[in-house]
């Protein structure tokens, strides 16, 4: 079965272009915000990558996505181009798969940043720890709540729970970072809860918007205020890298995040620079 493995896999050249693009934002602004998406290449590979992702499955039209993102516990009820429901309920399958072998030390959580790992990247700085990545693009918090709910999830006995989850309450449900919040409250007290012995590696939602000022890098700082309450130094451990990725004027590289929010292997990579060490760290 594709994906079995909870892994990271080896993308085609064209979907590997457009990484960023493929359950990027810049895709989904068009159906959610309205705005124009930036042409990152050539429109005929564009099209290779949203059909590598299951863009143009039957059910994949746009939709509003539903009120109650951030706490309510539900599974995928909108389509988009990039991905669609039935696309969704397959990778969520791979994962119930996945979790039913067991033998998962640090189990990755969250949306489009983290199902897209490159292969290399994830092999060489977490294979050696017994992962398995449960992200799927486009999730917000309820969407994880929902996933997390399933018995089989609830077998799973991780040393350590690797999350970062809520850009999506805001881009996608059009949350206040106030209700994001409380969705990220609400996933880490399920994973408290459902894994006791596990520690919890809190990410910080990552920078978006290329300039210091854009509505959606003031949206996430707001956000990341809230989200290092969540920290208590004991079970719950946060973590903001953000910093890594944002140039000495402020501004945001497309080199490390083509869209200005998902990153290219470049920024994987030096997201795995950061976050190794304290993985390594709270596995002890």
């Amino acid at each position: 079965m594709p994906g079995l493995s909870c892994a990271p896999v080896d993308a085609s050249a064209a979907t590997s272009l457009f990484t960023a693009c493929r359950i990027g934002k810049n895709c989904y602004r068009s159906w959610t915000m309205n705005k124009t998406i930036r042409t990152l290449a050539h429109p005929a590979l564009l099209l290779m990558a949203f059909a590598a992702h299951g863009a143009f499955a039957a059910d994949a039209s746009p939709t509003k996505a539903g009120p109650a993102c951030a706490t309510t516990a539900a599974p995928r009820a909108v389509g988009y181009p990039w991905m669609s429901i039935g696309r969704w309920r397959q990778m969520n399958d791979e994962h119930l798969a996945r979790a039913a072998q067991g033998d998962i030390d640090v189990m990755f959580v969250g949306d489009s940043i983290t199902e897209m790992w490159p292969k290399a990247v994830w092999e060489a700085n977490f294979g050696q720890f017994k992962p398995a990545n449960f992200g799927i693009g486009g999730d917000h918090t309820g969407n994880v709540l929902w996933r997390l709910q399933d018995p089989v999830m609830i077998t799973i006995k991780p040393k350590l729970v690797v999350l970062l989850i809520g850009v999506n309450n805001i881009n996608l449900c059009g949350e206040s970072a106030e209700d994001a919040f409380s969705g990220i409250e609400a996933v880490v007290a399920t994973l408290r809860r459902q894994y006791p012995a596990a520690r919890i590696l809190l990410n910080a939602v990552l920078p978006e918007g290329r300039l210091p000022d854009a509505a959606e890098r003031l949206t996430v700082g707001r956000l990341n205020k809230m989200v290092r309450t969540l920290g208590d130094g004991n079970t719950v451990f946060f973590r903001d890298y953000g910093a890594r990725f944002v140039g000495a004027d402020g501004t945001l590289s497309a080199e490390l995040q083509p869209d200005f929010l998902h990153l290219s292997e470049k920024g994987y990579r030096i997201w795995a620079d950061a976050i190794r060490p304290d993985i390594e760290k709270l596995l002890k």
